[in-house]
């Protein structure tokens, strides 16, 4: 059984931990604000720009560009894998990496080859146990103090120098989509091949009929790489707002759970303080009666 001083000691430990989570907390719920209005403020954008791309697909009478249209085969997948670099943020790296082990055995079963670039130390960290050998490339933003598209726009590079090169055939982008507080869906989205819609119907708009200048084989080829890079984009803001969510409340259970743990410390000390008091007084009250 620990002795009194060992159970102070162990209070007042676990209350320094209930300061430090507690001050974390904080710190995330003031970061989650301006995080979730960054993701929420890209989504419109990345949305028009999908239908943008579809629209000018169903405009096109000839030969599409081939990140659109993809390499005629699909033999080799690359899978960008966005997580975070920092920890102590529940479940939120884990969710994304278990959905990435999920694919990479489903591309397994059908004999694919799978390259993965890495995008955060902790997903990194995860996964190179048993995927190791599979990581092409990893990438950190911890310098990083606010992400801009700049950094969307390195990744975006990387990517696509690797498909010029011929290094993959489908790209798909594994990343968390933040809902709320408590809820972020991993999520997995492809964009190499540009995943459009194209029913090959004529553009239409109000009764009016698009004509493009250039020709929309021009366009394509220029707006689908910028495409990709505000998916990538998209994809860190979601990120870093489901961080800070996970983060706070991983946090904010930690807390509580400090403080559950202090009031059980406390009970054993008060309980094992009252018995050693009582036996004190029994040995006083023994030996005087022994006088």
């Amino acid at each position: 059984m620990a002795s009194l001083k060992d159970l102070r000691n162990r209070i007042a430990s676990v209350k320094a931990t209930q300061k430090i989570t507690k001050a974390m907390q904080m710190v995330a719920a003031a970061k989650l604000r301006r995080a979730q209005e960054a993701a929420e403020a890209a989504r419109p954008y990345s949305e028009r720009m999908a239908a943008v791309l579809a629209n000018i697909a169903n405009a096109m009478e000839g030969d599409a560009p081939t990140l659109m249209t993809g390499t005629g085969k699909e033999d080799t997948h690359l899978l960008v894998v966005f997580a975070s670099d920092r920890g102590l943020a529940g479940g939120f790296n884990a969710q994304i990496v278990r959905l990435v082990r999920q694919h990479v055995r489903e591309l397994d079963a059908q004999g694919k080859t799978v390259k993965i670039i890495a995008v955060g130390k902790k997903g990194y960290d995860a996964m190179r146990r048993d995927l190791g050998n599979r990581i092409v490339d990893r990438i950190e933003l911890r310098d990083v103090k606010q992400l801009g598209f700049s950094n969307a726009e390195t990744i975006g590079e990387k990517v696509l120098d690797r498909f010029e090169a011929g290094e993959f055939d489908v790209c798909t982008i594994f990343f968390s989509e933040f809902q709320n507080v408590i809820t972020q869906i991993p999520t997995a989205r492809r964009v190499i091949p540009a995943a459009v819609e194209t029913d090959g119907a004529q553009l239409t708009a109000n009764g009016g009929v698009y004509e493009y200048e250039p020709d929309p084989a021009d366009i394509l080829a220029d707006l689908i790489p910028r495409n990709i890079k505000v998916q990538i984009f998209r994809a860190l803001l979601e990120n870093a707002a489901s961080e800070q969510g996970a983060r706070m409340t991983a946090m904010d259970n930690a807390t509580r759970n400090a403080g559950d743990m202090i009031k059980k410390l406390t009970l054993v000390y008060n309980r094992q303080r009252q018995a050693k008091i009582t036996t004190e007084l029994i040995e006083i009250i023994a030996g005087a009666e022994a006088l």
